[in-house]
């Protein structure tokens, strides 16, 4: 049985954590996966039922009721994956756009969007079988245990992993179908709960950074009355350090989930570290910094900000403290 902590509550994994990289110089000892755009959870399977948690280990279970089928799917008494739960846009392809209407729906909606708007849960590594840890076992090991439960449904699958492929083949397809970039793991690797290990590697096709809300700069014009700008931070050794701030990318329904957001975090000092200049800081409205969102941008200036960044969505899978500028 897995451990549990009180009785009656599985054991808290956290998940692997990648390192971002360029393509390995020599393919051999090397698998490639997509890098799905999507939320990444650990699946808890035991008592015929599934819990899913996030990075964050935060209970993500009710959002998902159509991937409860994934135990009856293993048929094994107790198992623990880890995986994506993604949204497929229409090119057939995971779209994070898509996903975010799920990821931040209020849990009496969820019915009523799930008939819209319907998930899939992509298993890409095995951690425990029926008691048994995995964690020692290398990469190839656990992926052949996992392929051999035979995820293949309307809501559960296991996507390929590519060995003996070259890795700038797999990521010309990545590109092709523009997903985020795609991952390199060591076949001979074992699975490091709640570590970054350079035996993963994320290798990305955009630049794409998660960042902490510290405010915004109230909008004008025709988003009078609305945020206009976040202003974002990453974290260093002296705190949240200031990273620019972010103006493109937003809905109408993107600013009214983000001004509920925020609101409520509302403080009357900045949580930046590092100096904001005066012309961001002026008229700006300060926040606890407790909100991620991800954004995309063009590169990182001489200052230390980001150029061109652009709202992506909201991250409510991870931890503010844990969010640092991601190497080029």
């Amino acid at each position: 049985m897995i451990d549990r902590d009180p009785p009656g509550v599985r054991r808290h994994i956290r998940p692997m954590l990648a390192t971002a990289g360029d393509l390995p110089a020599d393919d051999a000892g090397w698998a490639y996966e997509m890098k799905w755009d999507g939320l990444r959870a650990i699946g808890y399977v035991a008592d015929e039922s599934v819990t899913l948690r996030s990075r964050s280990d935060r209970d993500i279970t009710g959002g998902y009721p159509e991937l409860q089928g994934i135990a009856a799917a293993i048929g094994r008494a107790e198992a623990v994956l880890d995986g994506e739960i993604v949204a497929f846009g229409q090119s057939g392809w995971p779209s994070f756009e898509v996903l975010q209407q799920r990821m931040n729906a209020p849990l009496d909606q969820v019915r009523l969007l799930t008939a819209k708007i319907s998930v899939s849960y992509l298993a890409f590594d095995l951690l425990v079988l029926d008691g048994e840890p995995l964690f020692d076992e290398p990469y190839r090991q656990r992926r052949e245990r996992l392929e051999q439960l035979g995820l293949d449904g309307q809501y559960w699958q296991t996507p390929p992993a590519f060995t003996g492929v070259p890795g700038a083949d797999v990521r010309a397809l990545s590109r092709q179908h523009s997903l985020e970039g795609v991952m390199a793991k060591r076949l001979e690797s074992r699975y490091e709960p709640g570590r970054r290990s350079a035996s993963w590697l994320k290798v990305k096709n955009v630049r794409r950074q998660e960042v902490v809300v510290g405010g915004w700069k109230p909008g004008l014009g025709g988003r009078s009355g609305q945020i206009g700008s976040l202003l974002v931070g990453v974290q260093e050794a002296d705190g949240l350090a200031y990273a620019g701030h972010v103006g493109t990318g937003f809905s109408q329904q993107t600013l009214r989930l983000l001004g509920q957001r925020l609101t409520p975090l509302v403080s009357d000092a900045s949580p930046f570290a590092t100096p904001v200049p005066a012309e961001h800081a002026v008229a700006a409205v300060w926040v606890r910094p407790l909100v991620v969102v991800e954004v995309t941008f063009a590169e990182w200036t001489s200052a230390g900000r980001l150029r061109a960044a652009s709202y992506q969505g909201l991250r409510t899978d991870k931890d503010p403290a844990e969010v640092v500028r991601e190497p080029a």
